[in-house]
């Protein structure tokens, strides 16, 4: 059956070759450059101007559409409000938007999961060690702890902090009293 759909595809439509599936399951496609057989006809005329009379000349041309070679990605979970960042490796991105002519192989993407991971461990190994640097600084008593300050509010607020409820009411609508008023005559 994908014999004869593959056939009919390459026939009247348009190849695609896989080209790699990740670890997260997302498959990565190329499209080459193809002419395919549905082209359409087209009249495009011709001007010959012989003697001082013109003369139009029209040419059927029978084109086949012309197919750019593409690159292309189906993800693992195509729905689009459940794509999570990093859910293309950026070895596979390169290669899907240009950056690299050869899809990237299997050992190589380990090679740099690996790398990842060693650069993490490093860099958690850093921070503990600038902590206790800092820590033990400041039991010598050669560095000041840095102030813990919480912002309150905004500078150009009127008041910060908590706003303090009055007893007295705020409604004064058991005092009102309408003044009068007159309509102006019409001039």
């Amino acid at each position: 059956m994908s014999r004869i759909a593959g056939f009919l595809r390459r026939t009247f439509g348009i190849v695609r070759e896989h080209v790699g599936t990740d670890h997260l399951g997302n498959k990565y496609y190329v499209i080459p450059q193809q002419k395919t057989w549905t082209g359409q006809a087209w009249a495009q005329g011709l001007k010959a101007w012989t003697a001082g009379l013109s003369t139009a000349a029209r040419v059927v041309v029978e084109v086949g559409r012309v197919v750019r070679a593409k690159r292309m990605v189906v993800a693992a979970n195509p729905t689009e409000y459940e794509y999570i960042e990093g859910s293309i490796p950026t070895e596979w991105d390169a290669w899907i938007r240009g950056r690299r002519k050869e899809p990237p192989s299997i050992e190589e993407l380990l090679k740099n999961e690996l790398y990842r991971e060693q650069i993490k461990l490093k860099a958690k190994e850093v921070e503990e060690k600038d902590l206790a640097l800092q820590a033990k600084e400041y039991e010598e008593g050669l560095v000041a702890t840095p102030a813990r300050i919480a912002a309150k509010g905004h500078a150009a607020a009127t008041s910060f902090g908590k706003q303090e409820i009055s007893e007295d009411p705020a409604s004064t609508a058991n005092t009102f009293q309408p003044g009068s008023w007159m309509p102006t005559s019409k001039k």
